[in-house]
């Protein structure tokens, strides 16, 4: 049986969706670079025969739009809670026939990846991360995720080490810590390619005890494969897999270019101590470029909005909408929409949109959200979280400044955001509005109601705005929507940032000093 990724590439081949490059070709910079050029200009994966320092062949920009996705996951996205019947006919399997371990190999036969100039080493950017809840030996206490690993560089011991950068709140972070507790050491397996239904599990944001692998098969439509070999699990459909365990210390991993758009920089992290890697005769490794937002990471999230939508007001009773605004790096900010049917008899005001928004942040990775701006939909059914703009609008002309802001002023946040007082240390912010229109707004680009400014003397009128955006460069900023939520919601923290002054409030989004280098400009 041939290799699901180097099938899947033959089938987008086919329907005009890949392209081959026949030349030797460097993995160090200039392939991701044509995979950032592809992706920017709606472009095709990319096959690379010849990879500079490997045997192995590479593929990029396989999940680069949502047809290709479409293509690739056979229209296995479309589902809601009356057909979950589908999950239980695509329960992982045991399988005696393993070809991912036909060959072993050692890390440095990999393609080397590295993305950005100030990068590491080389990382692993498409990784299917495995571990079982200690004490369990089976995959239904596994956890699956998407992690990056570093696989040269910095102190690792070549071929023997590896580092594994997982952010706060992930589940292996529980994994982990109940081995420590135990007085284990913590078996990670790491699958590369394979169905490609198993890569959209492994960032599937799922509550804490419900495996990925259930829903890989779902995506596949073909069951996860899995052998298990001295403790490990194996995925047997996957093209590579490393087999490691946590060491009890931590080494430097990074720097890293992330996808809020920065460098996130040298840190202790987790490392492997890698026990074996195995590959498939016809392997082919499959990579992908993160960097400031839209990148092919974009097309992930999009595709997870649209299956997790129909769940979103079973498991957060009264909300409506989410959405975690991928032009702003994902967590920095969260759009959502609510309820407020409080009290209908006294004048409107963010009530029960309070205590949503405490579930909210409360709640996966929802909890990672640093600015959250909740509306209720009673006040326009039409409302919806994906048309930003006119979202913001909606909430600046109703929100009561002195009443409707909340702040927390010591909080996690996400790992690789640099706003904060230290790293995974930060702050939120929850912006709620309800009822009437309070104001009119002063008409801005690109939305109204919102001024950017360079230096506060330039503040306009003070009741048309009532947000004020101070930046380095304010023609960069307001140059489109998405420029001013990167600057804005990536560049401040809100405990620190947000000050009030003549009815405005006031986002501080310059640089700071102790902010992460933005990536190179050119290639983002």
């Amino acid at each position: 049986m041939s290799s699901f990724i180097r099938k899947a590439c033959e089938m987008l081949e086919k329907h005009g969706e890949l392209v081959r490059i026949k030349e030797p070709a460097s993995p160090n910079l200039a392939m991701p670079a044509m995979a950032l050029k592809a992706f920017a200009e709606n472009g095709p994966a990319i096959f690379f025969e010849k990879v500079e320092g490997s045997r192995f062949p590479a593929v990029c920009n396989l999940f680069g739009s949502e047809r290709r996705a479409e293509l690739l996951l056979k229209g296995r996205l479309n589902f809601d809670l009356k057909n979950a019947s589908r999950i239980l006919h695509s329960l992982p399997q045991r399988s005696l026939i393993k070809p991912v371990m036909q060959q072993e190999i050692l890390l440095s036969d990999l393609p080397q990846i590295k993305c950005w100039p100030r990068d590491g080493g080389a990382f692993l950017t498409l990784p299917q991360i495995l571990t079982i809840k200690p004490g369990k030996k089976s995959w239904l206490h596994s956890n699956l995720g998407m992690y990056r690993v570093q696989i040269s560089g910095n102190e690792y011991a070549q071929n023997e080490e590896c580092g594994l950068h997982y952010q706060i709140h992930r589940g292996i972070g529980i994994h982990h810590q109940e081995a420590l507790e135990r007085g284990e050491k913590l078996k990670v397996s790491i699958f590369i390619g394979g169905p490609p239904g198993n890569t959209l599990a492994a960032v599937m944001p799922l509550p804490n005890g419900i495996p990925e692998l259930a829903f890989a098969g779902m995506f596949s439509k073909r069951a996860f494969r899995y052998a298990w070999h001295k403790g490990w699990l194996v995925s047997t459909d996957a093209d590579f897999c490393i087999l490691g365990e946590v060491k009890s210390d931590l080494k430097p991993e990074g720097p890293f270019g992330d996808h809020l758009g920065y460098y996130s920089e040298r840190h202790p992290f987790p490392y492997l101590k890698v026990h074996k890697v195995f590959a498939r005769k016809d392997a082919v490794f499959p990579f992908t470029v993160v960097g400031r937002p839209p990148q092919e990471d974009t097309i992930f999230g999009n595709l997870i909005h649209k299956i997790t939508a129909p769940f979103i007001s079973r498991v957060l009773p009264g909300v409506h909408e989410v959405n975690a605004v991928d032009a702003a790096g994902v967590h920095p900010l969260l759009l959502a929409l609510g309820s407020e049917r409080y009290l209908p008899y006294e004048k409107r005001e963010p009530l029960e949109l309070l205590t949503q928004s405490n579930a909210i942040l409360g709640f996966g990775q929802l909890s990672l959200a640093k600015y959250l701006f909740i509306a209720a939909k009673e006040d326009n059914p039409n409302l919806s979280v994906n048309n930003i703009a006119e979202f913001f609008e909606h909430i600046l002309c109703r929100i009561n400044l002195e009443r409707d802001i909340q702040i927390h002023k010591s909080t996690s946040i996400d790992t690789l955001d640099y706003t904060g007082t230290s790293l995974n240390r930060g702050s939120k912010a929850v912006f709620a509005a309800a009822g009437k229109p309070c104001r009119e707004l002063g008409s801005a680009s690109p939305v109204k109601g919102i001024f950017v400014a360079q230096n506060a003397k330039e503040l306009g009128e003070t009741e048309k705005f009532p947000l004020v955006v101070l930046c380095d460069d304010a023609e960069f900023t307001k140059k489109n929507l998405n420029n001013l939520l990167w600057v804005t919601f990536t560049r401040s923290n809100p405990a620190t940032d947000i000050s009030f002054s003549n009815n405005q409030v006031i986002i501080d989004a310059r640089k700071k000093p102790h902010h992460a280098e933005e990536l190179p400009s050119l290639l983002c």
